[in-house]
């Protein structure tokens, strides 16, 4: 199965050659702003994702990738797990995905590029019998003081569930759920949440207590979990709607 879904101008596949991959790199490296291609020795392992914009030749303008995991065992080798204790999740007894390098091109600012994207998401989750999504999802930048309603904001409604929280594992974090003290300004910290976490979180999302200081891609980042069976029904009906 190459194409997951199309809607309207934008249609999702699954990348089928080299030259896909190496497009989806480009893409990355463009949207991340890194100075070398970004890749690493995850991409090989995952299946890769494209949204395409039909109306500009097939012009890339999403993409992100999966790597597949039969049961919280395997957690261990996910790329997320270089940044955090995921020991709690390795009791997980569903199928799981990470989602990794989730980006758009700067010049495309549609909102249906998103809806289109999690449709894709949603038509694999299905076919793959997926329990739970999970990854990593970054702020710009690597100064917290612009975040703090938002962090405040995670802090207040979305930590994760004591039994699947992950623990401090890299050197460089900021402990927003013990550190802030101030009640959420929710204007401010939407306006600030960035849109790949803002809908996690509207799907029933949770989200680590502490985020990462990622100063190689120059990200604020916090793990980021969703069991599929937690997803409000009329969201679950919202993201079929797209994938129908």
């Amino acid at each position: 199965m190459a194409l997951l879904l199309g809607k309207g101008r934008y249609r999702a596949r699954l990348a089928r050659t080299p030259q896909d991959i190496a497009a989806a790199q480009g893409l990355r490296t463009l949207a991340f702003g890194t100075e070398q291609v970004d890749q690493d020795g995850f991409d090989p392992l995952c299946a890769h994702i494209l949204v395409e914009d039909t109306r500009a030749g097939g012009q890339l303008v999403c993409c992100f990738r999966m790597l597949t995991m039969d049961q919280g065992s395997e957690v261990g080798r996910s790329y997320s797990a270089q940044f955090y204790d995921l020991s709690a999740l390795e009791g997980f007894t569903g199928r799981m995905v990470e989602m990794g390098r989730f980006c758009v091109h700067p010049d495309w600012t549609d909102p249906d590029i998103l809806r289109v994207a999690w449709g894709a998401m949603t038509a694999y989750v299905d076919e793959n019998n997926v329990e739970m999504l999970f990854g990593c999802s970054s702020f710009a930048g690597t100064e917290t003081s612009e975040y703090l309603d938002a962090f405040a904001m995670l802090k207040h409604r979305h930590l994760a569930p004591k039994r699947w929280l992950p623990r401090v594992k890299a050197p460089d974090v900021f402990r927003f759920a013990a550190r802030l003290r101030r009640r959420p300004d929710a204007k401010k910290a939407m306006l600030r949440m960035p849109p790949l976490l803002r809908t996690y979180l509207m799907m029933g999302g949770w989200v680590s207590d502490h985020a990462v200081v990622d100063r190689h891609m120059n990200t604020l980042h916090v793990f980021t979990g969703l069991e599929i069976g937690a997803i409000p029904p009329a969201r679950k009906r919202l993201l079929r709607t797209v994938v129908g």
